[in-house]
């Protein structure tokens, strides 16, 4: 086998409507556009969402809502979760470690770690975050752990 031989599969490609090549071609005279009207001129047609000067949908439809821009993202992760890392205790857990160890995943513009209380914990931990839940922050406090705050 040669690449110069390579095809591709009988029937795969098909060749494209050259339009306006004469009567014989099928294609001719009106070139599939029909007689006359708007979508036959050239450059007719209208834009998208027009609907012939009825009110368009995306006007008819009310807006709701809104995007509060101030808000701000976090990276989660809950106590049950730290008391699964393979880690000694005694060792500080922050936002960099828990991504690098693949146990949280990068939130776009995350302003930086949040620890909820859902689960229990037995090893003593230093916790660094941005945020702790009540429940959280008595979990690591009741296992010998500290939390400490820490801007992202």
């Amino acid at each position: 086998m040669k690449l110069g031989l390579l095809k591709p599969a009988e029937g795969s490609r098909t060749s494209k409507k050259r339009l306006g090549r004469g009567i014989g071609s099928g294609l001719g005279k009106t070139s599939t556009k029909g007689h006359k009207g708007q979508w036959a001129r050239s450059g007719g047609g209208v834009r998208p969402g027009f609907e012939g000067g009825q009110m368009p949908l995306t006007r008819r439809v009310p807006k709701r809502g809104f995007k509060n821009h101030f808000r701000k993202e976090y990276a989660i992760i809950n106590v049950c979760d730290l008391e699964a890392l393979e880690i000694a205790a005694g060792s500080v857990v922050n936002y960099e470690m828990l991504l690098l160890a693949g146990y949280i995943k990068e939130v776009k513009g995350a302003e930086g770690l949040k620890v909820l209380g859902s689960g229990t914990l037995t090893k003593a931990l230093t916790v660094e975050a941005a945020k702790f839940s009540a429940t959280a922050k008595a979990a690591i406090e009741n296992a010998g752990g500290t939390c400490t705050v820490v801007e992202g």
